[in-house]
């Protein structure tokens, strides 16, 4: 082999390589271990039921580090992929919203955004996650 086909080889592998890097594939959502929550049933809550609890924002703080960070950043600091969760209105107006995203996914010109994460994470541990994203809330 020559010097120039042994470089075409190479570049050949490098792309490859890059291109395994980058491409991540379906993201599958993690289990997420709710003890010490109340179990909350089938039925959704309007209002998260977890609010200041300190064990939920440990719980969710994990949840989210595990679904949500690759989208929406380290600490909720989005970095222009998703929205910043950080500045979620707090209470029952930013609970509504956050319900009908996560049962509901974000699709916009046929591409799905964000999956229906209620199809994945238990109530308990969506709301467990916006009890996190409430303790890490941040005014514009």
């Amino acid at each position: 082999m020559n010097k120039k086909n042994t470089a075409a080889a190479a570049l050949l592998l490098l792309a490859v390589a890059a291109g395994n890097v980058w491409a991540h594939g379906d993201v599958v959502p993690q289990n997420v271990n709710t003890d010490g929550l109340e179990p909350l049933g089938e039925e959704w809550r309007d209002e998260n039921p977890y609010r200041d609890n300190p064990r939920a924002v440990e719980i969710g703080a994990s949840a989210y580090n595990q679904n949500c960070a690759a989208c929406h950043g380290l600490e909720a600091k989005s970095g222009g992929i998703a929205p910043d969760l950080r500045y979620l209105e707090l209470g029952a107006t930013g609970d509504e919203w956050f319900k009908e995203r996560v049962i509901n996914g974000s699709v916009r010109d046929g591409r799905v955004y964000m999956p229906k994460m209620a199809n994945y994470l238990s109530q308990e541990a969506l709301w467990a996650i916006r009890s996190y994203l409430e303790s890490v809330h941040v005014e514009e």
